[in-house]
């Protein structure tokens, strides 16, 4: 109980600063249109807002600490999860992704090289929607070419 209340107070602290801001976003040029820069943002916050305020009204039990083996785990993930971050910028998204993809899908019981077919499998999809059908540009990195780009 005492934990969710915590957590909802945080999230809700965030999910008001979060729409503070994302209310600031100047506007684009040319005039202020329907759907701009902040309506993600703010989208996100309120989505945020409801849902710490579920916490904050109706927490759970509090649950015991998981043991030492799920921290170890837990270490893992944030330790990937940075690896990917630092990884993105140089070596591109496709090979990021796919290594990211691939150690988490291991570490949750998946065998390796189905982890691997899901890590690049996801990684292709997610890049050639986000380059070819968003026409959003991801990092190609060590895959650089004109191809890639949109």
């Amino acid at each position: 109980m005492k934990g969710d209340r915590i957590l909802g107070t945080l999230l809700f602290l965030l999910a008001v600063i979060y729409g503070w801001e994302a209310a600031h976003f100047p506007e684009p040029f040319g005039a202020a249109e329907a759907v701009g820069p902040e309506t993600f943002p703010l989208l996100l916050s309120v989505l945020l807002g409801i849902g710490s305020l579920y916490l904050l009204i109706r927490p759970d039990p509090d649950a015991p600490w998981p043991g030492p083996a799920m921290l170890a785990e837990l270490g893992f993930v944030l330790v990937v999860l940075a690896l990917f971050a630092l990884l993105l910028q140089p070596a591109g998204f496709v090979p990021a992704t796919t290594l990211m993809v691939s150690m988490l899908c291991w570490r949750m019981g998946a065998r390796p090289l189905a982890s691997l077919g899901t890590g690049v499998g996801s990684a292709v999809a997610v890049f050639v929607l986000f380059n070819f059908g968003l026409e959003l540009h991801l990092p190609a990195g060590i895959l650089e070419s004109d191809l890639w780009k949109p």
